[in-house]
């Protein structure tokens, strides 16, 4: 896997139901690259907490192949790296192969994979329709949030490269699955749940289905 662009963000007050809101969603690309922090990406903009940035959201990462598929459904947008909040556009990225709690040097930091991203009304926005979202949730396309493990520099063209396995653990595609289709076995649920190394937020929402089951 390689890094072709490293994005951050401005805020930007956008308006949303008859209201401003601020955002950090509409990154772009920065050529001297980007400083991974245990929470945050130094200089990027993180508005709402509940949802992004933190230990287990420091940095997301959004592969390159997804979007000839997402322009070829919104071609009248000006497309540029870093659409989708992501910090990190990463060629190679595939959710199917992806584990959770799987270790990666990339540039001079070294990251873990803690959960597939949730999308919420603000990439609605960011796209121009709120239809995005249940798109989104209807592909593989989740892109990963990361911790990271070991601060440093990573810059466009470094390498991903993987420094610990987790052959054991769920994907990522299995893990935001279980978050969003109706119909999953228990068994799927409790693979995902046993999972140490799951960021909690997502852990909670698993017990939640858990719990509906009985």
């Amino acid at each position: 896997m390689k890094v072709i662009s490293t994005n951050i963000s401005e805020i930007r007050e956008i308006p949303y139901r008859g209201k401003k809101v601020k955002t950090g969603i509409y990154k772009y690309p920065v050529l001297e690259g980007i400083y991974l922090e245990r929470e945050d990406v130094k200089d990027d903009n993180v508005v709402d907490r509940r949802y992004h940035g933190g230990v287990d959201k420091a940095c997301y990462l959004y592969g390159v192949q997804p979007y000839p598929f997402w322009k070829g459904i919104y071609p009248d947008l000006e497309w540029n790296y870093g659409m989708f909040g992501e910090n990190l556009t990463v060629l190679g990225l595939d959710e199917r192969l992806l584990k959770i709690g799987e270790q990666y040097k990339i540039g001079e930091a070294i990251i873990e994979i803690a959960q597939p991203r949730q999308p919420c009304y603000k990439l609605g926005v960011r796209f121009g329709s709120q239809t995005i979202i249940k798109k989104f949730i209807n592909t593989t396309y989740s892109g990963v949030y990361v911790r990271v493990l070991k601060d440093g520099l990573v810059k466009s063209g470094d390498i991903m490269v993987c420094i610990l396995d987790k052959p054991e653990n769920p994907t990522i595609e299995e893990t935001f699955f279980c978050l969003y289709q109706p119909e999953i076995k228990r068994s799927k649920l409790d693979k995902i749940f046993g999972c140490k190394e799951l960021a909690e937020s997502c852990k909670k929402e698993i017990k939640s289905r858990l719990d509906k089951l009985g």
